[in-house]
């Protein structure tokens, strides 16, 4: 495979909230300028409608990312306007479940308990989502999420911005880049707190972390071709379908879209 499977700082669980938080908040950021939310509502549609569920059941959420404003942008469908949106985290984020899970009538509820994504189980029913973190899992743990969505015949879909296509050296060659744009988006950041500015312009830890988890991301992105050699370890199962390549958009965008008998 293309991908380099580098270390990201967010990956440990050592790493200080504050500055997970902060970097979160900016890719989301991110996210909204390259059309993450539209791309994927798209790939998403075509899931719910195709199994009738009305459950989304988002993994490793973290602190909850895009995935609310996929869920507006889907809601604002007449046929999906009563989806539900369930938020979860192998390491649950307290602070973020008590943000959701006192709004009770958005249709988004945070899950306290931890859940594994490659054993979801089979009580948690719904089309499996995966916002820009399926290039943080190896792949023998890669194949372990695809096969136990399989095994449970429930819809997987899931997108990462980017398509590894370019030379690995310029990933390097971007952090300076990747460290400006950081400084550049955060005033659309929101909530905008003292923490948040502090950490990005007097002392700017934020878009340093940033800069190097962003840019060793795009190392580790599976690539079309990656996608397809994945797929193809996985066991056949009767009425179940995969099917992967690029979203194209603001930028390209890779995904899998796993679906079982209509």
């Amino acid at each position: 495979m293309k991908r380099i499977h580098l270390f990201e700082f967010e990956d440990f669980s050592w790493f200080p909230n504050f500055l997970r938080m902060g970097m979160t908040r900016c890719i989301i950021v991110f996210h909204r300028l390259v059309g993450t939310r539209e791309a994927f509502a798209g790939l998403l549609s075509r899931a719910l409608n195709h199994t009738g569920t009305k459950q989304i059941v988002d993994l490793c959420s973290g602190s909850g990312g895009i995935m609310p404003e996929v869920l507006e942008q889907l809601r604002t469908q007449d046929e999906f306007s009563d989806v539900q949106l369930t938020l979860t985290d192998l390491y649950p984020s307290p602070s973020a479940a008590e943000v959701f899970n006192g709004q009770p009538d958005s249709g988004i509820r945070y899950e306290t308990a931890s859940v594994d994504a490659t054993q979801v189980g089979d009580s948690r029913k719904g089309l499996r989502t995966m916002v820009a973190s399926f290039h943080h899992m190896k792949p023998d743990l890669a194949q372990k999420i695809l096969e136990d969505a399989q095994n449970s015949q429930q819809p997987y879909c899931m997108i990462d911005p980017g398509d590894n296509k370019p030379p690995t050296l310029l990933g390097f060659i971007g952090l300076p880049f990747v460290f400006i744009s950081c400084l550049l988006i955060t005033p659309f950041v929101r909530p905008l707190t003292f923490t948040q500015l502090l950490f990005t312009y007097l002392i700017p830890l934020i878009p340093l972390f940033y800069a190097w988890d962003g840019s060793i991301s795009g190392m580790r992105i599976y690539s079309e071709k990656d996608l397809k050699t994945l797929l193809s370890r996985l066991p056949e199962k009767d009425g179940y379908t995969w099917e992967s390549g690029i979203v194209k958009g603001k930028v390209p965008m890779t995904y899998i879209l796993g679906l079982p008998k209509a």
